[in-house]
């Protein structure tokens, strides 16, 4: 099949057959596709939409374009959870080896940071040697070993998504529900899972900030894995503040084995919450458990007995890291940083965050990219010290900015500054889990 009559097709509004789909991911894989024409096809997609059947076709299409792991010769129920991201979003870090404790076998496939949202790989990195990179076997080799592999997208898995998710961030055709639901199940379904569980964010640090939308990507989330007899439960989490205490890669990764060492501090909680419900339905979903208060019971546990730490401390030994950093967290932060507080312009409360916008500003002194081949500085980061519906006074603390100079720190205070709206009443409360879909 030509790619100009696909093209054609699409452009004239028509729902594309499974074949011409297939003839489009095969064009897009073995490069028989110029760039030019996959971003013509993206771009009438984009504009005359996918019908549900032909979202399933190219998740299909995308999917197979690679290899799908074999995890049948694991004697343990296979599960992962993937968030849409956001600020300060570290849960895969807990999840992971909390999963691990609790009897699931966990094989992450994540990614890196690109623009206002923090990328697992990035935190990972973070651990001095710690190897994101590894093959098929090495990466069940880890599994195997240890309950958990944590890596990034191999040129195996779906191939074809790396190549159009890089066209569709070029040419402005990413926020688009039915390619996200594509890119985003066709990489995960490709871990072999029995069970997959999304944290689907909305907010103003989500990738979607409106609700609605997001409950409509949730659904079509839900619905995509379902229908690949896959086990598939979604969770719509606030992202309307940053999440824990700490945004940054380094940052996050001490936060999270504070909270495995059991030395969380209150601002941390929020960020085990949200780790013990996510991780509580993944129990639920593989039958571990029977119901979700019975698995956040048996999270606690993992977490209180040591475990958790102890299954993080395998996999990062597995991978090559210095499992150190699980005694002396404090090794993960950098001394020489220039610590400068952001201060609250007036008294109130704290009504709204622009939390996009911290992302974003954090990004712009080192700590995430706007391009993929940005470098990360995984030293630099943000410390909130307030959250929404707490009281401030003018000059109080809203955070610390963790800068490599005064000059950077200072280039996005006033930004931090503006980010908080302070108003004279008190908000409702923000719930961290909005629905269950």
């Amino acid at each position: 099949m030509r790619p100009q009559e696909i093209i054609e097709r699409k452009r004239d509004g028509h729902a594309l057959s499974d074949d011409e789909i297939a003839s489009f991911i095969d064009g897009v894989t073995s490069g028989a596709w110029a760039d030019y024409q996959t971003s013509a096809l993206l771009m009438a997609i984009f504009l005359n939409g996918l019908t549900k059947r032909e979202t399933h076709s190219i998740t299909r299409a995308m999917l197979e374009s690679g290899a799908v792991m074999d995890l049948s010769d694991i004697d343990a129920p296979k599960a992962d959870k993937h968030s849409t991201g956001g600020v300060g979003d570290k849960t895969s870090l807990l999840i992971a080896p909390l999963a691990a404790a609790c009897g699931i076998a966990v094989p992450m496939v994540s990614g890196r940071a690109l623009g206002h949202t923090g990328g697992t790989l990035d935190k990972l990195e973070s651990i001095p040697g710690f190897n994101v990179r590894l093959s098929s076997t090495e990466f069940k080799r880890v599994l195997k070993k240890c309950g958990l592999a944590l890596a990034g997208q191999t040129s195996q898995i779906a191939p074809a998504d790396r190549k159009i998710y890089a066209l569709r961030d070029a040419t402005a055709t990413v926020p688009y529900i039915p390619l996200i639901v594509a890119s985003i199940m066709s990489k995960k379904l490709a871990e072999g899972l029995d069970a997959l569980v999304l944290d689907v964010k909305t907010g103003s640090g989500a990738f979607i900030a409106d609700y609605n939308e997001t409950l409509k990507l949730a659904k079509e989330l839900t619905a995509t894995g379902r229908s690949f007899k896959v086990k598939t439960r979604a969770l719509i989490t606030d992202m309307s503040q940053p999440l824990g205490k700490y945004v940054g890669n380094a940052l996050e990764v001490y936060e999270c084995i504070k909270i495995m060492r059991g030395e969380a501090e209150p601002a941390m909680q929020p960020t085990i919450d949200l780790s013990v419900e996510l991780t509580a339905e993944m129990l639920v979903l593989t039958k571990i458990d029977k119901t979700i208060q019975a698995a956040r019971s048996r999270c606690q546990r993992a977490l209180a007995s040591g475990e958790t730490l102890e299954r993080f401390r395998q996999n990062i030994e597995l991978q090559g890291g210095d499992s150190a950093v699980c005694d002396k967290p404090e090794s993960l932060l950098e001394k020489r940083l220039k610590k400068v507080p952001v201060n609250a312009l007036k008294n109130g409360y704290v009504t709204a965050i622009d939390t996009h916008c911290v992302g974003q500003c954090i990004g712009n002194i080192g700590g995430g990219r706007m391009k993929a081949e940005d470098k990360v500085d995984h030293a630099v980061g943000y410390s909130s010290s307030v959250k929404l519906g707490d009281r401030v006074r003018q000059g109080d603390e809203l955070g610390v900015i963790l800068a490599r100079t005064k000059t950077d720190a200072d280039a996005i205070n006033q930004l931090l500054q503006n980010a908080y709206t302070i108003g004279p009443k008190k908000p409702d409360t923000t719930s961290l889990i909005k629905t269950a879909v």
